[in-house]
């Protein structure tokens, strides 16, 4: 075939389709590969129809509608060789460019042709389509010439050119300029105020959020799911239940977006009775599982303790494994449960089915080597990622490799990978040194770790309460005191021992020494009972979790007081015997408290599952899954 400028010479002129002309027209629509395109496209030329808009634009049109890379550069050659090409074409090629960030920018080469033509003159819809462009491959300044067109011809305040505007700003972080758009609309919809509301949730500003949803004339399930996902977000978990509770009985029926929030919301509250109802409807609604929503649900009971369900639910052939989300959700869960054989296995199984690894992958597999002390393994896996995988170590791996090295006691082997990490070291990564010192009584390091973390961040309250409990260990208690004055004068706070379960949908919270409970007398009165049969038993407090300068009847009851001793005690009050007691605790389990659930379980006959900070600890029998690594 000669060459388009050779065969669409400016001495053809176009001409009117006559009904003649059909057949050749109907073979255009019958078109279904890019060699039956040039064949239409060569009777084309032949009878010069190529040069009328209507066929050119059937032939471009076909063109997007293959799936080969190189259609549309081909569509956009055809179309420089029209004569005078109308709107209709302009405003399709311009869309076809969207969706693509590197492609993004012939968008707005194409709309500066049309200004420079003068004709066509863009309507509505170009300016919809190039401003799509502009949030979604280019950037805010682009955006902001494009917007001054509109103005020009007063498409600024049309609804649709309106909406697309406020998208633009949300998603570019210009909130601000988004909610003028937004009051200067002279008319809005659904899409303006689900928009807007999307602005804030991303912007994590929930305040202006709510406050807009709670305005809506009316609301869809966009709204409802994106205020939901707002709250989740930023870690108001009970608040987004409470509002799924009120989309519930507004009538509107939720989608796999709304249920992926809610599983979130579940999984961070240990809400396990509720994470089994959303599981049940999800099934009888017959709502599409894809994987996303897979994930979200393995992520729930694995987090909620049911790491057996989590497993079933994965390895069910209906449910859909083709992207790395439900792997990644079921290789975490895995590892937070000390699963960690499991964890590898399941990560070599997804080799073999070619499902690409991605950081977070990495991430939950260096955890699992972390918690199972396969340091070997660990080494392993974060030299491939980056020389099998093509991904590069992040901070988040080299944490997990720190933590790996240090929970091991190889300290002096983690302090030197922290030492020549690419990136400057988090406070993060040296307090999970720092942990490791106390953990191995290494004094020496521990002082040296402790006193960098003191002076690159003064108020990481966390940090320094560890240094002053390692000097209290070491019974250098006035340096522990000393430490604790400084805090203390820095009005920096220690975050308190929380720990929480959920009994008949309710969820009970107890802090160290709390009595607020209406329960209170009988869980203190039930606690000084249980130290009976625990001593009779052969338990023996580890008084050295005390951090204070005590004798050892103070210390066994302050350890009596800690939070999770309090929520198991209820637990056991309020559940028949036999029942699996679910806990949740803010910070890592202390020794004490670890040595004393394995006695609990084995005295009341109970099993206990604990979920700490750091992992999860199933306690049956007097034994606990962490085989007292953690």
């Amino acid at each position: 075939m000669k060459r388009f400028s050779t065969l669409l010479s400016p001495t053809r002129k176009a001409r009117t389709p006559l009904d003649s002309d059909y057949p050749l027209l109907s073979l255009v629509d019958s078109c279904k590969s890019m060699a039956h395109i040039k064949q239409a496209q060569a009777h084309l030329i032949i009878t010069g129809l190529i040069l009328h808009s209507f066929p050119a634009s059937k032939l471009i049109i076909k063109l997007f509608a293959l799936p080969i890379p190189s259609s549309l550069s081909y569509a956009h050659q055809l179309f420089d060789q029209i004569p005078s090409p109308n709107l209709f074409l302009y405003n399709t090629l311009i869309k076809a460019y969207e969706p693509t960030a590197h492609s993004s920018h012939n968008s707005l080469l194409l709309f500066r042709s049309m200004l420079r033509n003068s004709s066509p003159c863009p309507n509505r819809y170009t300016f919809v389509f190039v401003f799509h462009s502009c949030n979604y491959g280019l950037g805010i300044s682009e955006g902001e010439q494009v917007r001054v067109q509109a103005v020009k011809r007063g498409l600024d305040t049309n609804v649709f050119v309106a909406n697309v505007l406020i998208r633009m700003y949300a998603n570019q972080g210009f909130v601000d300029d988004a909610r003028k758009v937004f009051d200067w609309s002279l008319e809005r919809d659904l899409f303006s105020w689900n928009s807007m509301i999307g602005g804030y949730v991303r912007a994590a500003d929930l305040g202006q959020a709510r406050e807009l949803f709670d305005e809506m004339p009316e609301r869809d399930v966009v709204s409802w799911s994106t205020i939901i996902a707002g709250y989740v977000q930023v870690g108001f978990f009970m608040e987004a239940m409470e509002l799924f509770c009120k989309m519930q009985l507004a009538g509107i029926v939720p989608n796999e977006f709304t249920l992926a929030s809610v599983l979130a919301a579940c999984a961070s509250l240990v809400a396990l009775d509720q994470g089994r109802w959303i599981h049940v409807y999800i099934e009888k609604a017959r709502i599409n599982m894809n994987e996303r929503l897979l994930a979200s649900l393995i992520d729930m009971y694995a987090k909620c303790g049911d790491i057996d369900l989590a497993f079933r639910v994965f390895c069910d052939e209906n449910n859909p494994k083709r992207t790395v989300w439900p792997w990644n959700a079921m290789i975490s869960g895995l590892a937070m449960h000390g699963r960690s054989k499991e964890a590898i296995n399941l990560f070599e199984r997804m080799k073999i089915v070619n499902v690409a690894p991605d950081r977070i992958t990495f991430v939950a597999l260096l955890n699992a080597c972390s918690h199972g002390r396969l340091v070997d393994e660990g080494r392993l896996y974060f030299k491939l990622m980056r020389s099998i995988h093509g991904i590069e170590p992040g901070l988040e791996h080299y944490g997990c490799m720190g933590d790996l090295l240090g929970r091991a006691g190889l300290l002096k082997e983690a302090e030197e990978m922290i030492t020549s990490m690419p990136m400057a070291p988090d406070t993060v990564i040296w307090g999970a040194l720092l942990g490791a010192c106390r953990i191995h009584g290494d004094m020496e390091m521990g002082r040296r770790v402790g006193k960098f973390i003191r002076d690159s961040e003064p108020n990481h309250v966390g940090c320094h309460v560890l240094l002053a409990n390692m000097y209290s260990e070491s019974r250098r208690f006035n340096d522990a005191k000393d430490l604790r004055d400084r805090i203390e004068i820095a009005g920096v706070k220690k975050t308190p021992g929380c720990s929480s379960i959920e009994l008949g949908g309710t969820f009970h919270q107890f802090l160290v020494g709390d009595r607020s409970h209406p329960q209170t007398k009988l869980i203190y009165s039930f606690l000084d009972e249980m130290a009976i049969k625990l001593k009779i038993a052969g338990y023996v407090p580890e008084t050295r979790e005390v951090m204070l300068d005590l004798d050892e009847e103070e210390k066994e009851t302050a350890l009596l007081r800690h939070s999770e001793r309090l929520a198991i005690a209820f637990g056991l009050i309020n559940t028949a015997p036999g029942t699996l007691i679910r806990i949740v605790k803010n910070l890592r389990v202390c020794g004490d408290c670890h040595q004393v659930t394995k006695f609990i379980s084995k005295v009341y006959s109970r099993e206990i599952i604990v979920r700490d900070r750091m992992r999860f600890h199933h306690f049956k029998d007097g034994l606990c899954s962490c085989k007292d690594y953690w």
